[in-house]
């Protein structure tokens, strides 16, 4: 097997809104948008992700909305600046900028639909 590439499906109650969230301070753009579902993707690494309807035609009984939310972890570089960045252009921040104690910097943001997007830079160790 060979996998070429990924998606995560995410249940929310308005994809649109999620759409712009992460079109406007994450970088995504649409790729499809069809039977309530849009597919958004990046030109680097990370997963595309895939935001359906909680409601309505074509959502499945099987796969109701979760009542915790969806956590989207993402490494990236220069944590600081897209701090500076997500800050200026409003971006519901719900866990500022910080540094861990297990070697990372991390920060939090909420889309309107209560996904958490945590974006995380690791701290290179001592003398690397």
């Amino acid at each position: 097997m060979n996998i070429i590439g990924s998606a995560m499906v995410l249940t929310v109650d308005d994809p649109a809104l999620s759409a712009r969230f992460f079109v406007s301070h994450l970088g995504f753009r649409e790729v499809l948008v069809a039977q309530g579902a849009t597919h958004l993707s990046r030109d680097d690494a990370a997963t595309d992700i895939v935001l359906r309807g909680g409601a309505g035609p074509g959502t499945s009984q099987r796969h109701p909305p979760t009542q915790v939310p969806a956590v989207v972890s993402y490494t990236v570089t220069g944590i600081h600046a897209e701090y500076e960045r997500l800050q200026q252009e409003g971006a519901r921040i719900t866990a500022p900028l910080r540094r861990e104690l297990w070697g990372e910097w991390g920060l939090q943001l909420t889309d309107p639909n209560g996904v958490v997007v945590q974006l995380v830079e690791w701290i290179p160790p001592a003398g690397a």
